[in-house]
């Protein structure tokens, strides 16, 4: 459309309309002009109110120290109040569904991560939620490796020790997790495979009660992410046996990869990163990605997050988004030859 066909028709003023039409007219003009203009206007002064960030686990795991850590930094930098809201439940997946259901306005947010945006939809019946239709990528916050701990007393002092014990008594050893259908499942499953043994998978609502149980040794093992297990490595309560990414945790350098340990093709890490309903509208979605990506490249949460075991990585929302929609298209095979199933 040329810059003149926007403008409203100009009347000569021999025109034959009565006045009572030209103010009729004009009314109209400036109603419709006051209207296209509303929504932009209330965009530009977006936020309003408060914003939920939806937090699919319970608190005291990854997810949710990497969540308030990040959520905690752009409200000092920008006076922004966010609501964390803990909503555990399915593998992350209860979370998710609820924002995809949210009105798009940008402010009820989700941090999601690969375990329930882009496998738990390949392994549960009841998840629905397509994440290139139903959800707008963000901000990629974090990934972080996924690291096989046992109790500081356990028996297994390395992987070695686990597969020659579970290869003598299949399904004697338990291993928790945060959860069914959470990439850190998926991980165990195909350390499991490639090593040829069978454990028993013990599901937990996040991982805190896993990490309880695994330092109490009421299960054999844990497998969670980094985050979610650092602080009581380093404490000393727990024994860090491998991490199943390609190459070591920059936050546990002593720790070898499982490939190190023996067994090949596991490569098994996840991202943590921020999304919206789809349809926001996109001046929302870049307003946030600018204010989240400007608190991650500052040398203070870098220094943060590698803390919490997890590394920063700054990304727009299109770069993100193809990040997601690629790893939901390859998760498909992994969890089909993983065997995996969850009802």
């Amino acid at each position: 459309m040329s810059r003149n066909s926007a403008l409203p028709p100009v009347l000569p003023s021999d025109h034959p309309v009565d006045t009572s039409k030209r103010t009729l007219l004009k009314g109209m003009l400036a109603a419709g002009v006051m209207a296209s203009g509303l929504p932009a206007l209330a965009q530009s002064n977006w936020p309003t109110k408060p914003i939920r960030l939806v937090i699919p686990f319970p608190p005291g795991g990854g997810t949710d120290i990497l969540a308030r850590l990040v959520a905690n930094q752009v409200a000092q930098s920008t006076k922004w109040t966010f609501v964390p809201d803990n909503k555990p439940g399915a593998g992350g997946t209860l979370g998710i569904a609820e924002i995809v259901r949210a009105a798009p306005t940008g402010y009820d947010l989700v941090m999601g991560q690969k375990d329930n945006l882009v496998v738990a939809p390949w392994l549960y019946k009841s998840v629905s939620y397509v994440p290139a239709r139903d959800l707008i990528a963000i901000s990629h916050v974090a990934y972080t490796p996924i690291v096989i701990v046992t109790s500081a007393s356990s028996r297994f002092k390395t992987l070695a020790d686990v597969v020659s014990a579970a290869k003598a008594q299949p399904e004697s050893i338990k291993y928790g997790s945060p959860g069914n259908g959470t990439t850190i499942h998926l991980a165990a499953e195909i350390f499991s495979h490639a090593a040829g043994i069978k454990l028993l998978h013990v599901p937990y609502k996040g991982s805190n009660a896993a990490m309880m149980d695994a330092m109490a040794g009421n299960v054999d093992l844990m497998v969670a992410s980094v985050p979610s297990a650092l602080a009581q490595v380093k404490a000393g309560k727990l024994r860090a046996l491998a991490v199943t990414s390609a190459s070591r945790s920059t936050s546990l350098p002593n720790v070898p990869t499982v490939a190190e340990s023996g067994y090949k093709d596991v490569d098994v890490s996840t991202w943590y990163g921020i999304f919206a309903p789809a349809k926001t509208p996109a001046s929302v979605v870049d307003r946030i990605a600018t204010e989240v990506n400007k608190v991650l490249a500052s040398p203070e949460v870098i220094h943060a997050i590698h803390e919490q075991g997890a590394e920063a990585k700054l990304m727009t929302p299109k770069a993100f988004a193809e990040l997601v929609d690629s790893d939901y298209k390859k998760w498909k095979p992994i969890v089909e030859q993983s065997g995996a199933k969850v009802d």
